[in-house]
């Protein structure tokens, strides 16, 4: 959360620029294609803890690279008491903070290692309160992390092994290169990044090669994947590479996408996850996606069985427009306009009519494919918009997150929340510029909040406006307020005393 208040009160798009800059870490390597494969000191080392840890997920269909690096580190704990202690303390720390959902055990320490800077400072290169959500919940092991890094000389074995991530990035480069160049004559795109976008690829061995991560922060999308004997699981690349070259289409057609949607009503009982609801850009897209994964499926035209049932399969999901996207695919496939000039007139020409008795007449599966699992626990109404304003926040939509927070507090059944809702209000009016909006919803965050984190950092919010308008004595309350409210968090204390020790300096104005 370190640098999240700026004196123009635009640090959240700001942190999420730095984030693409800064993700790269010492010893990674890139390769001159639309999608870049390195490898990261960073994850590599993520990784490893949770291997010494037990994480044995995947080890049959491993590279041979994995288990070398396994009894490595295994020797090096048995012969110092330091590193074994180190990996102990991690371990109890994973022990204790498994997901809800253990499916998503190892992500939420993958999507972690992603928001993390070089080794051995593992610094955190987004605020604390714009991690997501899973991430946010194991941020405590980076210390953990830092001492079992250097215990048990992580480095010196990353060394050791470069050669050989190096050689597992040479080994894809031709596999991957075809899957995004053949997407891109799908699409009938330029073959060249837009200015300021990346699509990274992470290799990382010691992960399951069942496993694949993809976030996106901002334009910037990131995969981890780990190759297995069999080579990688090329689907997922071409399924986040389509987010990608698709996400911006559809910001660029917002008033295009509000007249369907209504068709949101008609998904109430799928299997969907809450996001999808209350964003109906990941409901289109992702129709979209599947609808040119199911017309690029292998064996072309003569294979129309297994498309009908790709594309039945993900209606039954709750994906309603797959079908039209199927269909329209057809005319798109002849014509020579490219899909950056195309996707306008495929989204004018939804019948919002016939979608909705299309919607209605499907019957919906009793759960999703893995990427929209529903939670193992009842998502609760206002719990899911809040969620939803969250994501918004984490792409700089701070009136998207504004009007879900706002329709949180306007429910009389919400309580528990409320803290967490003026936050979100508090930091959606940092990011539009309106100080006065910002300092009152911290203010409220102070007066409803009741997790400690929370309460810590609305006061610590409060204490550098207060230091921003030179009302010196009125910060320093509130710097004590945040030491005094029982987050344990290292990063909480740090920005308190520093308060205390020196009145805050914004950092000077950056370029947009």
């Amino acid at each position: 959360m370190e640098g999240c208040l700026k004196a123009t009160l635009q640090s959240l798009v700001l942190c999420l620029l730095l984030a693409a800059a800064c993700m790269r870490s010492a010893g990674q390597t890139t390769t001159a294609t639309r999608a870049q494969l390195e490898f990261s000191e960073t994850i590599f080392s993520m990784a490893v803890a949770l291997n010494s840890c037990g994480y044995n997920d995947g080890l049959e269909n491993s590279l041979p690279l994995r288990q070398a690096i396994r009894l490595e580190v295994q020797q090096v704990v048995q012969q110092s008491e330091e590193a074994a202690m180190a990996q102990r303390v991690f371990c109890q720390f994973q022990a204790e903070h498994h997901a809800s959902d253990l499916s998503h055990d190892i992500a939420q320490y993958v999507s972690l290692a992603l928001d993390l800077g070089a080794p051995p400072d593992f610094a955190p290169v987004l605020p604390v309160a714009d991690l997501p959500p899973d991430a946010a919940y194991v941020q405590g092991s980076i210390p953990l992390l830092q001492k079992f890094y250097r215990a048990a000389g992580l480095h010196a074995i990353w060394l050791k092994h470069q050669q050989q991530y190096q050689a597992e990035i040479r080994n894809q480069h031709n596999r991957v290169t075809e899957a995004i160049t053949g997407t891109d004559l799908y699409l009938k795109l330029q073959f060249s990044a837009a200015p300021g976008t990346r699509f990274v690829i992470f290799l990382e061995p010691m992960l399951a090669p069942g496993q694949v991560n993809s976030r996106n922060y901002g334009d910037n999308y990131f995969l981890v994947v780990s190759p297995s004997t069999d080579g990688l699981r090329l689907h997922e690349v071409r399924h986040t590479y389509l987010h990608y070259v698709l996400d911006p289409l559809a910001l660029q057609h917002t008033s295009g996408l509000k007249r369907l949607e209504p068709l949101v009503e008609t998904i109430k009982t799928a299997p969907l996850s809450p996001a999808y609801r209350y964003d109906f850009t990941l409901l289109v897209n992702e129709s979209l996606i599947r609808a040119i994964e199911a017309r690029t499926l292998p064996g072309g035209k003569n294979n129309t069985q297994a498309r009908n049932e790709y594309v039945q399969h993900s209606m039954e999901e709750g994906l309603i427009l797959t079908r039209y996207f199927y269909e329209a695919l057809a005319q798109f496939e002849k014509d020579s306009t490219g899909m950056k000039d195309a996707y306008g007139n495929i989204l004018h020409d939804i019948s919002l009519e016939r979608e909705t008795k299309r919607a209605h007449e499907t019957v919906f599966a009793s759960q999703a494919a893995p990427e929209v699992v529903v939670t193992s626990k009842p998502v609760h109404h206002e719990e899911s918009l809040l969620d939803a304003a969250e994501q918004k926040l984490a792409t700089g939509d701070h009136d998207g997150a504004q009007k879900l927070a706002l329709q949180v507090l306007s429910s009389p059944k919400n309580i528990e929340d409320l803290g967490r809702t003026y936050f979100i209000l508090a930091r959606a009016a940092t990011l539009a510029g309106d100080m006065q909006g910002a300092e009152a919803y911290f203010q409220k965050t102070v007066e409803g909040a009741h997790d400690p984190r929370t309460l810590a950092w609305a006061h610590i919010y409060l204490g550098r406006i207060s230091d921003i308008q030179s009302n010196r004595a009125e910060a320093v309350e509130h710097y004590r307020a945040a030491l005094a409210a029982g987050d344990p968090t290292p990063d909480t204390k740090a920005a308190a005393e520093r308060g205390l020790a020196s009145p805050y300096e914004p950092p000077s104005r950056a370029p947009r």
